[in-house]
């Protein structure tokens, strides 16, 4: 008997061809649904809506060292930028250079953001900015928030304010309350202030003059293009039928494969060993989980989904 199994993703060019159908899993019968990011991301902490997700990496792992082991991890990686090439600063902003930040206030849509964690670890280990030596300013309210769904308190030693929910990151930054914005993606979802519109609006530059340049240089540094998303299965759903989690990893690598997009969206543990061992050390050095996880903890075995 097949497996009714239900699904979300967000719909990109790595998941397009399996949530129109182009794409489908042998011995699944799948209820896909395009969601976005932060939506889904809240529901599946929050509610634990879907079998089979996308989730943000930053919160799943704060989740799994909490204790919570609704998910299990399959190690595919939908989403990857060079976060902190795109850090926003007004077109007349004196700074120019992210080891300018020291001191400075900062906005983010959500501090326990996968994309948050890359950027406060590069700005660490690359340029020599300390978290701590920021003024944080956070847009989403806890009630809405992934961190509401996981107990989410500052670090020691973090200055963070919640913005008014009358105000918008877009709005302080133009008005001189914010010097930067860390992560402001160009869509919304459910949860947010439908940051495109503030973004369109805003007379705004990237901190760096040359972001690809630099994502290039980063690149060439460490061998990691980081990573955002990953993909989980319900833990309870796998004890009964294991043969899930192969069947979904293969659907989601033949999507994958049908973008032309395979050399720069590696998917499995070891062409990623670096970037998620990296992401790992960087929760845990900003005090967002209380110990390094393993990657064994992180994902299924790899004799359980690899085809």
């Amino acid at each position: 008997m097949l497996a009714t199994v239900s699904a979300a993703f967000i719909d990109n060019p790595r998941t397009h061809a399996l949530l129109n159908g182009d794409v489908r899993a042998s011995d699944l019968a799948w209820t896909i649904a395009a969601v976005g990011p932060g939506d889904l991301f809240y529901r599946q902490l929050k509610f634990a809506e879907f079998d089979v997700s996308e989730l943000s990496m930053a919160s799943y792992a704060i989740a799994l060292s909490q204790g919570n082991d609704t998910w299990a991890g399959l190690p595919v990686f939908t989403s990857r930028e060079f976060f902190h090439t795109g850090i926003i600063v007004r077109d007349d902003s004196p700074l120019h250079d992210p080891s300018e930040l020291r001191g400075k206030r900062v906005g983010v849509l959500e501090y326990q953001q996968t994309s948050v964690v890359w950027i406060r670890g590069i700005l660490q280990h690359r340029y020599g900015v300390d978290a701590r030596e920021l003024d944080w300013y956070m847009e989403r309210r806890p009630e809405n928030s992934h961190g509401g769904s996981t107990g989410f308190v500052p670090p020691a030693g973090i200055r963070l304010t919640y913005v008014a929910a009358d105000a918008s990151l877009a709005a302080m930054l133009m008005d001189g309350s914010l010097d930067a914005i860390l992560f402001y993606p160009a869509f919304g979802d459910a949860i947010d202030r439908k940051p495109g519109e503030h973004r369109a609006a805003m007379r705004a530059r990237t901190l760096l003059a040359d972001p690809a340049l630099e994502g290039a240089r980063y690149f060439e540094a460490t061998g990691i293009l980081p990573i955002n998303h990953g993909v989980v299965v319900r833990r309870s759903l796998l004890r009964e039928r294991p043969e899930i989690a192969r069947q979904a990893y293969a659907a989601l690598l033949a999507s994958r494969d049908a973008s032309g997009e395979a050399d720069a969206f590696p998917y499995g543990i070891e062409p990623n060993r670096i970037a998620l061992e990296t992401l790992t050390q960087y929760l845990h050095e900003q005090h967002l989980t209380s110990r390094r996880l393993t990657l064994d903890e992180l994902f299924v075995p790899e004799s359980e989904w690899h085809p």
